[in-house]
This record gives C-alpha cells, sequence and structure tokens, in this order.
C-alpha cells in the first residue's frame, strides 16, 4: 500500500520535477513588456515549460549581461541595437554576420517578428509646419528649439552623440527624460523636440510630426528574439513555438498594443494573450480601465509585497551582523575609526543603479545583487550610531567597570552595550526606513518588490500605476517606523529611555 501512495505522489509531482524553466527578459518600454509576455505565454503554452518574465529590467546594458550571465534566456531585441550599440560595426551586419560575431559569446539572435521599430525625431506638427522643419537637417536652422532626448538615446553609439555629428546639429548636450514621460513634457511645451520609437502608440494622439531622417543615419531595427545558444538544445519544443512568432507582427498591430497599454490601461499580459488568441482567430476579450483601487489591490499585491519585505529585511539582518561589529571596532580602535567611517559614508554616496550596474557581473541579474546592494546601503546609520552610542558613554562610567575588575568583553556586553542600545536600535531602525524605499529600485533589476508598479508606470506614463508601487512602499515605511518605536520601547529599560538617541544616517 505504501508503495502505491508513493507511486501515486510520484505520478502527480511528476510534471513539475520534469518542467523546464524558460527566463524571458524585457527592457524597460512598453513594446518590451509586451514582446516579453508574449515571448513568456507562448513558452507557457508549450507542455513541460514553465517560464518567468523578469520585465523592465533596465537599459540595453543591463539586459544583454543578463543575458551573457545565464541570468535570462532569451528577450526582444533589435538589429539596429545589435549592430551599433551592442557590436559596435561600423557597417551595416545581416543576421548571418550578427549570428558569427554572437556566437562566441554563447549567443544567437533569430525568428524575426515582422516589424521595424526604429529611432526618429518628433515635434508638434503645428510647431513643426511653422517653423518649415520636415527632416533632421532642417533642425540645423533652429538652435533655439528646447530638446530632451532618453537617458538611453545619449549615450548610445546609435543615438544623440551619432546623430548630432552626421547633421552637425548645433544644440548642446541636451536634457535627459524618460522615455515615458516625454510625450506629457511635448504637451506642455516644457520641450519641443524629443526621440521616439515610431512604433510608439501616442505619436498620432499628441499630434506629433515625425521627422524625416534624410541622410539615413538610422539602421534598420527588426524586431528579433536574442537568445542563449544552448535554447534550442535545452527546450527543443519551447523553441519551436517560439519559431511560431516569426513574422506574425506587423509595424501596425505592434503599434495598436502599445496603444493597448498607453491609452487603454491594459495589462501587458492581456494584450499578449489577445494577440495570441488571436493568431488561432479567438475572440479578444477587452480589458476595461482598472480603478486605481483596483490596481492597488490588485492578484500581485501580496506577491510584492512579500518580496519587498524580504529584500529590505534580509539586507537588513546582514547589515546589522556586519554593522554594528564594524561600529564597536570604530569605537574601540583609534585608528580604525576614521577608515571604516569613511569606507560607508562613500558607499552611501554611490548612485543606486551604478552600484547595481557594477554588482551585476559579480553576483547576476535578480534578488543577489539587489540584497548585496541594499545590505551595503545599510551600513552607514547603523556603523555611525553603534560607534556614536558607544563613543558618548561618559568616561566615568567606563572606569567604574574597570574599576571593578570586568574584562574587555564583559563590559561591552554588560554595560556598554546596554548604554548605547537606543543610539544602535536608532540606526538599525534609520536603516530599515531607507532600505524600504531603496529596495523600489530592485524591480530595475528583475529582483520584484514594489518598485515593478514604479517602473510599469513610469514606462505607460501611468500615474495610478506607479502610485499603485509609491504608496504601498510609503506605508511599509511608516508602519517599519512605527515597529521599532514599539521595539525601542520594549526593548530599551526605561531609565535609559530619558535618553536622546544619536539619528546619525
Amino acid at each position: 500500500m505504501r508503495i502505491l501512495i508513493a507511486c501515486w505522489i510520484v505520478l502527480l509531482l511528476t510534471p513539475t520535477v520534469f518542467a523546464q524553466e524558460l527566463t524571458v527578459g524585457s527592457k524597460r518600454f512598453t513594446e518590451s513588456y509586451i514582446l516579453g509576455e508574449i515571448i513568456q505565454q507562448t513558452a507557457e503554452a508549450t507542455q513541460g515549460t514553465t517560464a518567468v518574465h523578469k520585465q523592465g529590467l533596465g537599459n540595453t546594458g543591463i539586459v544583454f549581461a543578463a543575458l551573457k550571465g545565464g541570468s535570462i534566456d532569451v528577450y526582444p531585441e533589435y538589429v539596429g541595437t545589435l549592430d551599433k550599440e551592442i557590436l559596435k560595426n561600423k557597417a551595416p551586419a545581416d543576421i548571418a554576420t550578427l549570428n558569427r560575431q554572437l556566437a562566441p559569446m554563447g549567443l544567437g539572435v533569430a525568428v524575426p517578428l515582422g516589424f521595424n521599430n526604429t529611432y526618429a525625431l518628433a515635434m508638434p506638427e503645428e510647431k513643426a509646419e511653422a517653423l518649415g522643419i520636415r527632416t533632421f537637417s532642417d533642425l540645423a536652422k533652429h538652435p533655439e528649439l528646447k530638446i530632451a532626448l532618453s537617458q538611453e538615446f545619449l549615450g548610445r553609439a546609435d543615438g544623440w552623440p551619432g546623430l548630432q555629428k552626421a547633421y552637425r546639429l548645433p544644440f548642446s548636450t541636451p536634457r535627459g527624460i524618460d522615455h515615458g514621460l516625454s510625450y506629457e513634457a511635448i504637451a506642455q511645451g516644457q520641450i519641443d523636440i524629443t526621440d521616439i520609437y515610431t512604433t510608439d502608440a501616442k505619436i498620432d494622439r499628441y499630434k506629433l510630426r515625425v521627422l524625416t531622417d534624410d541622410r539615413k543615419f538610422f539602421p534598420s531595427y527588426e524586431a528579433v528574439l536574442l537568445y542563449r545558444l544552448d535554447l534550442p538544445q535545452r527546450l527543443p519544443k519551447t523553441w519551436a513555438a517560439l519559431q511560431k512568432l516569426e513574422g506574425k507582427i506587423s509595424e501596425k498591430r505592434m503599434i495598436a498594443m502599445n496603444a493597448e497599454a498607453e491609452l487603454e490601461g491594459k495589462s501587458f499580459a492581456t494584450i499578449a494573450a489577445g494577440f495570441l488568441n488571436k493568431e488561432v482567430n479567438a475572440p479578444t476579450t477587452a480589458d476595461p480601465q482598472q480603478s486605481f483601487l483596483t490596481k492597488l489591490f490588485g492578484d500581485d499585491f501580496w506577491k510584492l509585497t512579500t518580496e519587498h519585505i524580504s529584500l529590505v529585511f534580509i539586507s537588513l539582518g546582514f547589515g546589522v551582523l556586519v554593522g554594528v561589529p564594524l561600529g564597536i571596532w570604530a569605537a574601540r580602535v583609534p585608528r580604525a575609526t576614521q577608515p571604516i567611517l569613511s569606507i560607508v559614508g562613500v558607499i552611501q554616496t554611490i548612485p543606486s543603479l551604478a552600484l547595481l550596474a557594477f554588482l551585476i557581473p559579480l553576483f547576476q541579474i535578480g534578488t543577489p545583487s539587489a540584497l548585496v546592494a541594499l545590505f551595503l546601503y545599510a551600513l552607514l546609520p547603523i556603523v555611525r550610531n553603534t560607534y556614536t552610542g558607544l563613543s558618548d558613554i561618559p568616561s566615568s562610567l567606563k572606569e567604574s567597570a574597570l574599576a571593578l575588575g570586568l574584562p574587555s568583553v564583559a563590559r561591552l556586553r554588560l554595560i556598554e552595550l546596554p548604554l548605547a542600545a537606543r543610539t544602535i536600535l536608532a540606526g538599525i531602525k534609520t536603516s530599515a526606513v531607507i532600505n524600504v524605499g531603496t529596495a523600489t529600485i530592485a524591480a530595475f533589476i528583475g529582483a520584484g518588490g514594489y518598485g515593478e508598479r514604479i517602473a510599469s508606470g513610469l514606462a505607460l506614463n501611468d500615474n495610478a500605476t506607479l502610485l499603485a508601487g509609491a504608496i504601498p512602499a510609503a506605508v511599509l515605511a511608516l508602519l517599519v517606523q512605527f515597529g521599532f518605536d514599539v521595539l525601542d520601547r520594549w526593548l530599551i529599560p526605561a531609565g535609559l529611555q530619558t535618553q536622546s538617541p544619536s539619528l546619525e544616517s
């Protein structure tokens, strides 16, 4: 009987045990989110495959590094980006040439999806008509125009540096702006020109003129799949299903899907499901505009909450384990004080995205890199407050403990740490509250948390989605602060609670 039960359990678990996982990545703009969902859902429909979509991982460099490092298996890319930005080719290369160049990295490019999404510059139709601007070359006559470009475009080889040189444009380095916000900036008259993707849904809505690239600076940006070469062998059925996407998405269809996300408020998953259903002649169901409360307490709320809390408190735990001993060391060894405080202070000044980009090659993309970054940011308040709490203990109390004949470790454990406890706890509380906010950046490298909603909201210029991520993060920060205040009253003896803790940060 036991053998039969064991066999039954094995049979039940067999689909899970033998299911293989495909990890899909995407960049941080609407079209990439949608294509990532299409890839994931196509893979999920293949028997024996589970698929995960790490959406909005960041710019080209971060997502490409994730693919090379094995953190993801495939993501949607563009031929022109591969050619100019990643491989730095001076002459246009076809897919066969790109594959020869990518093969030593263990990567390949395949499955042209059927549309070209090139870069362009756009400005309000009315203003362009009044100034007689139709081409990129015409811009050279109007240096007074206000221009702002997406951050990635500003630094790409096939972006602003090359474009300015090719057309001898008389503009200084433009301001950087998030792509999702640039249309609003043009509509409000804050800027005159910005970079766009030709499949953007908002071009017609905001009545923009797409300027002609009269010197053919931009290459073809045919949408393709960039993948790890072991994928077809590891998941042959899944790869065969993905190959069926070849040529299935026209430019008109891609613009319509972008519009569903940006203008109609549909979710990326719903849009992808509608597209795939349409391919088999099934009806596409409309996704009505969601209320703010529906977005706030959506199906992903508890998953994101769990991820965010885990990021904050796991990193905080390691911060306490390392930060308190470092603070003790700084307080007890005068020669170590300045180096320790300087190092943790410098770490705090490193921009969060820059630190993540540095950590990705070491720990790969996802939760490990995010935890290391948050741990490093947690150190300064804990180390500084531990050092301050121990240094501020009156010398008379230290001398009394010494006079009692207590050894160094006993003085620290029985006298000094209890006296400094409130200040140390204040540093831990400060670190925890800071980490709640800082943890939102984890979503930009696929580590989850409330930042996923913030990233989606920025990509869609959807304030409701953005607030559905920002408000829970703010509430969690308040709850963490309240929790530490309760812990302070519970742990710290009443006689020590009259002291004002140092809130060094």
